[in-house]
């Protein structure tokens, strides 16, 4: 028995539909599998539908980007068990993200053509159909069928795209994004009677982060990433310890658009951490209000 708690599928920046990911879920004994789109509750219904289909149990979650403003990073919170009939609310706090992100994109596209990359804004649309918007990855997606590169990471996405942080030069395509403050994202989901959970803490470099994250009503802590190495995983496990949150863990698979290929249920947790999940789902929350 395998579970899989971050995924995502063709609503946000996987190219593949629910249908393909619980396919390739079956394949590898996957039982139980969160859709943990970004920034959006789409298809949530759906995907659990289709999962009894498959004989798998989906659970509707989220992956919303928050922001670190006192240290300058990103930090990404997990939502599980997100309750049928409050994704309104979510999908009002995240839309406006949704579509700044969407808008970046058209104007990274507008930016590559100018520079002389022969790629179009409709193609990139035509990539991300079905989606929320146009992520890098389609942009980048649409490069390869250019033949400007083989691969979604790498040098060219790294100049193109590249913050300019530490002393780099910035990538001719970068526009910053505005985020949500990343506590936001932890009350947004617990009232939405879901569980929040920090995402791959190693990979934004968020262990800081943790002690005002659980006043805000953090839950739990992805412990097994992809991204993550053995000190990441160490360290995520004595903050668990410490502010007792859950000890998750995920592939945060994305298809051919990952950073690097993973297997759905390769960083399995447990059946242990979902019960755990489904002991504190709804045990805050809706008494929470935004700080």
């Amino acid at each position: 028995m395998k579970i899989e708690l971050h995924c995502h599928t063709n609503i946000s920046d996987c190219p593949l539909s629910i249908d393909e990911v619980l396919e390739l879920a079956l394949a590898q004994g996957v039982t139980h599998l969160a859709v943990t789109n970004h920034d959006t509750t789409r298809g949530l219904e759906e995907a659990v539908e289709t999962g009894k289909r498959y004989g798998i149990e989906v659970i509707p979650g989220i992956e919303m980007s928050g922001f670190d403003f006192k240290r300058g990073r990103r930090a990404h919170i997990l939502g599980y068990f997100i309750e049928p009939g409050s994704h309104e609310g979510i999908e009002t706090i995240c839309q406006p993200l949704v579509n700044q992100r969407h808008k970046a994109s058209e104007e990274m596209v507008e930016r590559l053509i100018a520079a002389g990359y022969q790629i179009s804004w409709e193609r990139c649309k035509e990539i991300a159909h079905g989606g929320t918007g146009v992520y890098k990855q389609h942009i980048m997606h649409a490069l390869i069928e250019a033949g400007y590169t083989t691969s979604i990471y790498g040098l060219l996405y790294k100049k193109l795209f590249n913050r300019g942080q530490n002393g780099e030069e910035e990538g001719i395509a970068f526009i910053p994004m505005k985020y949500m403050e990343a506590k936001i994202a932890v009350q947004v989901i617990l009232l939405a009677g879901g569980v929040p959970v920090l995402a791959h803490p190693g990979q934004y470099g968020n262990f800081e982060l943790v002690p005002e994250l659980v006043e805000a009503g953090l839950q739990g802590i992805e412990v097994w990433h992809p991204l993550h190495d053995e000190k990441h995983e160490e360290q995520a496990r004595q903050l668990a310890r410490k502010y007792d949150l859950i000890m998750t863990g995920g592939s945060d698979f994305h298809g051919e658009y990952g950073e690097q290929p993973v297997l759905l249920g390769s960083k399995s947790p447990g059946m242990e951490t979902l019960e755990a999940l489904l002991a504190r789902r709804g045990r805050t929350a809706k008494t929470n209000s935004f700080q």
